[in-house]
């Protein structure tokens, strides 16, 4: 549940305050070290940590399922290729109703970058997370896109899907306590328009096109500011700021580190455009952040909403290569006052009218309980018939 990890921490996050708003009650069992103390959840937490840091093997998960599992409607395993697919696929199949949230993890831009640790997967997929699919209720995917491309990603890709809503609850707080906490993260930028880059600096993002588009045309187009905003675990922030320093633009990015809470939420209400020219992303929860803010977002059309962002009017949409990225950031400058006013509003209405995620934990609860209702025989054995939600 570490905000450092991306986007389904936050989303799992959203999905609770969900559950609580309507009345349910969720829990959450993660594999963080029992010592860490988890923010911003209005859920009980177990904290079982893990004897493997990669795989996250803990024999912990497998007890607490086994032991757990039946008081409640349902469970949702997050994430695949980690020990919690496999625990879930021994102690909940056939005992327990459960639902699988990928989170982009089946889309085959990864075996397409990556095809030796598609190899490397291939027996566990067999084995292990096949099986997983096959055997849930639901696997619960983002975008009609998102769940058309998993079935290519692997043999035998059989589940029945569901398209979920999905995005954000929108700003938090109050806007002038949001615009001084970001000012006080980024004084640098007080009465200074910018770009805004938010998220992991990660190769599949696309960092390094965003930085090399920005400075050939930073002083041609006379754009402003770009701040690369977010948590770097693999040291990728270092080989861009002296690429940012070779091309002379050093003085025109700025690195805040990750933008958490109220300086996050000013961050995407203040800036002029956000900027995700991603390589693969199966949702992009920043871009939904974004929209919520009334702020336009400039995307590749490897995010797999850029189709409701071209048809809402909400941004601009080009391939994620670096002449794409160059004619993003062209079409912007190019875009008179009144023109970026009027995707503002849009913006902020293709949020309203997509985005909301106050629709996703309801979706899922609702599964359980059709999924229920539909079983002739009754609840699996060993569920109570009055359960939590």
């Amino acid at each position: 549940m570490r905000r450092e990890a991306g986007g389904p921490a936050e989303g799992l996050r959203l999905l609770l305050r969900g559950y609580c708003r309507d009345g349910h009650e969720a829990e959450v069992a993660t594999l963080d070290p029992p010592s860490m103390q988890v923010e911003d959840v209005c859920a009980r937490t177990h904290t079982l940590g893990r004897k493997t840091f990669g795989y996250g093997y803990s024999s912990a998960l497998s007890d607490f399922f086994r032991q757990e599992a039946a008081r409640f409607d349902g469970v949702v395993i997050h994430g695949l290729w980690q020990y919690q697919g496999l625990a879930a696929l021994r102690e909940l199949r056939g005992r327990h109703r459960y639902a699988v949230f990928p989170h982009g993890m089946l889309d085959p831009w990864f075996n397409r970058m990556y095809p030796l640790k598609m190899i490397k997967k291939l027996p566990y997929w067999f084995l292990v997370e096949r099986d997983l699919l096959r055997g849930a209720d639901a696997v619960l995917f983002t975008s009609s896109a998102e769940a058309q491309l998993a079935r290519t990603s692997f043999p035998g890709s059989q589940w029945r899907a569901e398209v979920v809503p999905y995005g954000t609850l929108g700003p938090q707080g109050d806007p002038g306590r949001n615009h001084q906490a970001f000012l006080e993260r980024v004084p640098a930028l007080r009465g200074r328009p910018f770009l805004l880059y938010a998220g992991r600096m990660h190769e599949k993002k696309g960092c390094d096109l965003l930085l090399s588009a920005y400075a050939e045309l930073r002083h041609k187009l006379d754009l402003p500011c770009l701040l690369m905003a977010g948590p770097d675990e693999t040291g990728l922030t270092g080989t861009l700021q002296a690429m940012a320093a070779r091309r002379g633009v050093q003085d025109d990015v700025l690195w805040p580190g990750m933008l958490t809470g109220d300086a996050k939420w000013g961050a995407f209400a203040a800036a002029d455009a956000f900027v995700l020219p991603s390589h693969q992303e199966n949702f992009g929860i920043a871009v939904a952040e974004a929209l919520s803010c009334g702020t336009p977002v400039l995307i590749s059309d490897q995010v797999n909403i850029h189709g409701d962002i071209s048809a809402s009017d909400a941004g601009l949409v080009e391939p994620d290569t670096l002449d794409g990225v160059q004619r993003l950031l062209r079409r912007w400058s190019a875009m008179t006052d009144s023109e970026r006013k009027d995707m503002r509003g849009k913006a902020l209405q293709c949020w309203r009218n997509r985005f909301d995620s106050a629709g996703t934990s309801r979706a899922i609860a609702r599964l359980f309980q059709e999924r229920r209702a539909a079983a002739a025989e009754g609840p699996p054995p060993g569920v109570p018939d009055r359960r939590r939600a």
